[in-house]
């Protein structure tokens, strides 16, 4: 058993709503705080000389100095498992190319995946675990992956391999996904209902033999796959045991009610989400997933995140990390950022990144700091927990901490 602390400030996110508003006189904060963990779970948090006694015969894991700390963050939407770069892409984009002449240039998801397709699964575990060593870094110990840069069965497996070597590798938990419903891939003899059809019979049944994911997500779009199409690929995946996400409302609106409609857990991007669209979320249980990186990537407007939570969503918001869209990765400045637009509270924004983060991944064990929950967290080196948005991702966590045990 050990206690850790004391902090300044210990935010400890519980009793918040799971859905809608939160003003910030909502946030538990236990002056003096410690935490004490054992077993890789939180046993107790309050005031640190209180369970100094209450636990005279726990480890002491003193802070000193002046130091917050809160859950640590999920990334509920990343796509960092890939080969190349996409610089050109950006620099063809702030010059006013459109999407279509950047891929007809020989840009756009089709280079990632020859570039992804080209690299071995040594080399992409590689990138892949600098990557993760970053969002570590970043406050992230909770991070989803997706596929998606194979596009067929061989690419599409070994990116789900790459995901399960890795987390061999890391003390974060990896949540992979299966996207191979990214985009209709140019080398493939036929339409995007003969590649759902492939993907449903040639790439999931082994996804699953080798139980790689239990997620499926796919890009409905008209870049990439039409809602009927897109609708019936759902049900059939959840029929055959996957849970559903889905690439929702990020160009055209609509398609966050397909999500609605399955069950998905989540609907992520969401810019172009209507109001009839924000209903629909917020008479559901799927989680609103906000991506402001691919926002400030694309030089689109952000997704309605103020009016969601008005409304009653379940919010959340990730990164989007991907070669293309939204290269920046950091969760904490985007997500600053994005408050600054869409006016929201710092508790929506740090409830955003945790405990509602984690029920897009279908993950109730972390995100809240109380008894029972996994043991993660992270120290600012601040005396005032405003101080973390304020700074728009210049301040970094200090220490991050799996299980209870500080991450070198």
């Amino acid at each position: 058993m050990k206690l850790t602390g004391p902090f300044v400030q210990l935010l400890t996110l519980d009793h918040l709503p799971l859905r809608g508003k939160i003003a910030d006189n909502l946030l538990e904060i236990i002056p003096n705080g410690g935490i004490v963990t054992a077993n890789g779970k939180i046993v107790k948090t309050g005031n640190f000389d209180d369970l100094k006694r209450e636990f005279p015969t726990a480890e002491l894991d003193l802070i000193s100095g002046s130091h917050i700390a809160l859950p640590s963050f999920t990334d509920a939407h990343t796509h960092i498992c890939f080969g190349g770069s996409r610089a050109q892409d950006f620099a063809m984009r702030n010059a006013g190319k459109t999407y279509l002449e950047i891929a007809g240039n020989g840009g756009g998801i089709w280079s990632t995946v020859q570039h992804t397709r080209k690299t071995d699964e040594h080399e992409l575990s590689e990138l892949l675990l600098q990557r993760i060593r970053r969002q570590i870094s970043l406050g992230i110990t909770t991070i989803e992956i997706k596929s998606g840069y194979g596009l067929d069965a061989e690419n599409e497996i070994k990116m789900l391999r790459t995901i399960r070597n890795a987390q061999r590798k890391t003390p974060a938990l990896l949540v992979p996904t299966c996207l191979a419903a990214h985009s209709l891939p140019k080398d493939f003899d036929g339409d995007q209902h003969a590649y759902l059809q492939y993907i449903l019979e040639a790439i999931l049944p082994e996804v699953q033999r080798e139980r790689l994911s239990d997620r499926v997500d796919i890009f409905i779009e008209k870049s990439a796959f039409d809602p009927e199409s897109s609708l019936r690929f759902l049900l059939s995946a959840k029929k055959a045991g996957f849970k559903i996400t889905v690439h929702a409302d990020q160009f055209t609106p609509g398609s966050a009610q397909i999500a609605v409609r399955t069950g998905a857990l989540s609907a992520d991007h969401l810019e172009a989400s209507t109001d009839q669209d924000i209903r629909a979320l917020a008479a559901s249980d799927t989680v609103a997933t906000v991506l402001p990186g691919a926002s400030l990537g694309l030089g689109e407007p952000f997704a309605p995140a103020r009016k969601l939570l008005d409304a009653g969503a379940i919010v959340a918001i990730a990164s989007d990390w991907n070669p293309g869209s939204a290269p920046m990765g950091n969760l904490l400045a985007q997500a600053s950022v994005l408050a600054t637009f869409q006016k929201l509270s710092t508790a929506e924004v740090l409830a955003g990144m945790t405990f509602r983060a984690a029920r897009a991944l279908d993950l109730s064990d972390r995100g809240i700091l109380k008894e029972g929950k996994k043991a993660d967290f992270i120290i600012f080196s601040t005396t005032d927990y405003q101080e973390i948005l304020y700074n728009q991702g210049q301040l970094l966590p200090s220490d991050i901490y799996i299980d209870g045990e500080k991450i070198p």
